[in-house]
């Protein structure tokens, strides 16, 4: 996120999405954990839309990976909201993008403390839920942003951008860049990686139709949202593929690494490179001709909106249930299917806007 998209993500980067950029880890869960998880936990009460919205509570953030710039401008994002809306902020999360055991030891203990709500970007879509749901028992209403755990483990999740849109989104990006032929390839975060997945299952559905007939997917590496590993994968599917046309890499980890190997090698402007970043991250490497295009969404406002659905929960005036809708910000959102909360669409970024952001 999406480091992962916009800098990363783990599962991720979903519109996410995306993005996001992307990380995350294994999962443990059964089939049965899986059908039994299916349904999103909106809670049994009714929602009062014209509820006072709670001051005073505290909403815990748990990211897939705490000091991962991506994250950090999401968080703060969050904390902005926080105290706009006269509650508390606290952030707690693992070092490693893919340490869920870590991730599920900091859920359990923000349920110790008795938070009102949390947030949390998970980094597998089940390996959390045992303990997520133990929270909501305790009357704990849980977020998950960024990238999702199964539906019934949260009451709503906030999503980078329809994750459909991220997908085919940056299939068409890249097309346009290698004259729709060629082989390309896809540099993800994690294989367990949630919202990365289903951004490719988006990718992989998006080349089935006739216009891509003359691109041919290769493969699909994973660089675990880790800039080191991210880096030699590029590497190496370039010996690999010596005509490889694209790569299209859905974690700000990811590409950043990618366009660091590509600006320095032979394949720097021939090999095309999309996929989720940061303007920050990817401006050089726009401006010196390694990358075309990419996309992403404002982390800081995924974070705010994050925290401005907890406080809601949190204060009754929604349940999480389809249908449900709130005021954010400013903006109205309406709750969708298994309880999703979409961001909106994701920007595209180029040499004529890019000097117009700053994350």
């Amino acid at each position: 996120m999406p480091k992962s998209p916009l800098r990363r993500t783990c599962a991720a980067l979903a519109v996410g999405t995306s993005l996001a950029l992307a990380l995350t880890a294994c999962g443990g869960t059964t089939k049965n954990d899986v059908k039994d998880d299916n349904a999103s936990a909106a809670s049994g009460g009714k929602a009062d839309p014209n509820a006072a919205t709670k001051k005073g509570l505290t909403v815990g953030f748990l990211p897939k990976q705490v000091n991962n710039p991506y994250f950090t401008t999401a968080d703060k994002g969050g904390e902005k909201a926080l105290a706009e809306l006269g509650s508390k902020y606290k952030e707690v999360g693992p070092s490693s993008a893919t340490d869920t055991s870590g991730q599920v030891s900091y859920v359990n203990t923000l349920t110790q403390q008795q938070v009102n709500a949390m947030a949390v970007s998970a980094q597998d879509p089940g390996a959390l839920c045992t303990a997520l749901k133990q929270a909501m028992s305790n009357g704990i209403k849980v977020v998950t942003y960024d990238s999702d755990t199964t539906p019934g483990c949260r009451n709503a999740f906030v999503s980078q951008a329809s994750a459909e849109d991220l997908g085919r989104t940056e299939v068409q990006l890249l097309a346009q860049q290698i004259g729709y032929k060629g082989e390309i390839a896809v540099l993800s975060a994690a294989q367990t990686a949630t919202n990365q997945n289903t951004w490719i299952g988006y990718m992989k559905d998006e080349l089935k139709d006739p216009k891509y007939k003359n691109i041919k997917l290769v493969k699909i590496a994973y660089g675990n949202d880790d800039a080191q590993q991210s880096f030699q994968q590029t590497q190496g599917l370039l010996q690999q593929y010596p005509n490889l046309k694209g790569i299209i890499s859905p974690t700000t980890v990811g590409i950043k690494a990618a366009a660091q190997y590509l600006s320095g090698s032979k394949y720097r402007g021939k090999v095309k490179l999309t996929g989720l970043g940061t303007p920050n991250d990817m401006r050089k490497y726009v401006k010196n001709g390694t990358v075309d295009a990419f996309e992403l969404w404002d982390p800081a406002k995924l974070g705010d909106l994050a925290a401005r659905t907890a406080v809601a929960l949190a204060s009754g005036q929604i349940t999480g249930k389809e249908g449900e809708t709130f005021k954010a910000g400013g903006t109205t959102y309406t709750i969708g299917k298994d309880g999703v909360i979409s961001l909106g669409k994701p920007t595209v970024f180029d040499a004529k806007n890019i000097d117009q952001f700053n994350f």
